[in-house]
């Protein structure tokens, strides 16, 4: 029997027809200019901002991953999905600074806090990670659920999907992306949340599903005993990641900036943390499902990463199947698609920029198309290389974040918290621990072949290498900053809590009201219920 009926390939046509339509109009409005090109001349809305931030979050590598991380481990990775309460912390915390900088990129605003050095430094290792992990990652696990689910072979589908996207990212700019990421947001949420109720519904609902599983698959806090995910571990490092990823990663950020005011800004990552909540439940419950149902002989999966595909060929009828299809192109298209554009910005606002200051709008803009296609192509070069992939690919995405992120969330959080940090102190700490990471990285490849401390070392519990590394980037900026003359008072005021002037900070209290409170309240509830009804001290005591 064919997967997919003609009712499913009208969905996806219609689909794909909508994208090319918004692409169009998007490209049609767009201006010859980097303010417009790169943050779509900062005059967006909070619903297409958080609509925006949560595509460019939610990728393949999730529909992929968090299913198949929860059949396999259960609940603890939800720890990182439940990250609404950083994307908060971006609103109320970092927003406000970014906005009265009037930065392009998160390396620009480090700048502006510390030197040039620190920006050259945070551009390099973000484009690094971006083309290495990020499109590559997202590319292997959309080519591969695409081989599941529509049959297309693994090379034509990637190579068709990031074409097509590297297409209406390079004529579009961040107009084309975020107006087509807001559609994809929903599109994708909506495919995904009926493969959950009709995943409830076949294995007897929330209750059953819930008796049905051993305990220690709806626990997030496992012992300190656990060697992969102790619980000291994954509640504190977790959080490290999260800011790293949330308020100072360009394709998150980039969306903020592209606001026409700090509110709007801060009420699109309020939108965002709502949004946020909803993975936790329609990618990481459909997987403990499929583990149910393969206990239970009633679903044949052959290994947990394929708990997704497996699920929706055994539940979806003809006809829905072409809405989770065009979910899964929305995830696909819309993590490539603010990939591609983050890259283009940083490369040509951070790094070409710097090297031709009076470069024009039109060629600086023709710079970020060219830089766009560029990495278009290293992420097709990628595909066979990612193809060799180990299991566990959410798994595998956190702790390479883990040794990236500690680092850059010190000195984000440190510019920010104190006055007295400076530049030497920032890029010292950043450089020591982007080298211990990356050593940490190399040495877990070479584990084979180590021994004594380093083999130690290599095999050390990512969670608590993270942690240590935050540590270690805190103290050592902290001892250096000490050591050296502090900082101008002029060039950091504003960018510091201790140097805002009472003028922003009128501004900036201008920019909220009860109701953004209120809400905000809302989602910490919300998660601090979740945390504790996946606990020892809820269902699974």
């Amino acid at each position: 029997m064919q997967f997919l009926g003609p009712i499913d390939w009208l969905f996806i046509g219609l689909y794909m027809a909508v994208i090319a339509a918004i692409s169009i109009w998007s490209i049609k409005k767009a201006k010859d200019s980097p303010s417009d090109y790169f943050l779509a001349n900062r005059n967006l809305g909070w619903f297409v901002i958080g609509a925006s931030i949560l595509a460019s979050n939610v990728g393949s590598e999730h529909i992929v991953g968090l299913a198949g991380t929860a059949a396999n481990s259960g609940v603890v990775m939800g720890h990182y999905e439940l990250h609404s309460w950083i994307i908060l912390t971006l609103g109320w915390v970092f927003v406000p600074f970014y906005m009265r900088s009037m930065v392009y990129t998160m390396p620009e605003f480090l700048e502006r806090r510390f030197n040039a050095k620190a920006r050259w430094l945070l551009s390099i290792i973000q484009l690094i990670s971006y083309v290495i992990a990020k499109a590559a990652v997202t590319i292997y696990a959309g080519a591969l659920v695409f081989n599941s689910l529509l049959g297309v072979d693994f090379w034509t589908g990637a190579i068709i999907l990031v074409v097509v996207t590297g297409v209406y990212t390079i004529f579009g700019g961040l107009h084309a992306v975020m107006y087509t990421e807001a559609i994809q947001a929903i599109v994708l949420l909506l495919g995904s949340a009926v493969l959950l109720f009709m995943g409830l519904d076949k294995v007897g609902g929330w209750n059953a599903l819930m008796s049905a599983l051993p305990k220690g698959k709806v626990n997030m806090f496992p012992p300190l005993s656990d060697p992969d995910f102790p619980w000291a571990g994954i509640l504190f490092a977790s959080p490290i990641v999260g800011i790293w990823y949330w308020c100072t990663d360009q394709h998150i950020v980039q969306r903020c900036l592209a606001a026409r005011n700090e509110k709007e800004a801060r009420r699109g990552t309020i939108f965002a943390a709502y949004l946020k909540l909803l993975p936790f439940f329609i990618f990481m419950i459909p997987g403990l499902i499929a583990y149910v149902l393969h206990q239970q002989g009633k679903l044949n999966m052959s290994d947990t990463d394929t708990a997704f595909p497996t699920l929706v060929k055994a539940l979806m009828p003809v006809g829905l199947r072409g809405l989770l299809a065009g979910g899964l192109l929305a995830a696909l298209m819309s993590s490539l698609a603010s990939v591609y554009n983050a890259c283009s910005t940083l490369f040509t606002m951070d790094i070409y920029q710097k090297m031709k200051p009076h470069a024009s709008s039109h060629e600086l803009v023709r710079v970020g198309r060219i830089a766009t296609g560029i990495v278009v192509l290293l992420g097709m070069i990628w595909i066979p290389l990612m193809k060799n992939i180990s299991k566990g690919l959410y798994g595998y995405l956190q702790s390479v974040q883990s040794y990236l992120a500690p680092p850059i969330a010190a000195a984000f959080l440190l510019g920010v918290f104190s006055k007295r940090i400076n530049a030497r102190g920032a890029y010292t700490a950043m450089v020591a621990g982007f080298i211990i990471g990356i050593l940490k990285l190399v040495f877990e490849l070479m584990k084979g072949s180590l021994s004594g401390i380093l083999y130690d070392f290599a095999t050390m519990n990512f969670l608590y290498f993270c942690i240590a590394l935050f540590a270690f980037s805190v103290v050592l900026m902290i001892a250096v900053s000490l050591a050296s003359p502090p900082p101008n008072e002029k060039q950091i005021k504003g960018l510091t809590f201790a140097t805002t002037v009472a003028e922003d900070k009128a501004a900036s209290r201008a920019s909220w009201n009860q109701k953004d409170v209120i809400l905000t309240l809302i989602v910490l509830l919300f998660i601090i219920a979740a945390f504790m009804y996946f606990s020892p001290m809820g269902i699974a005591k």
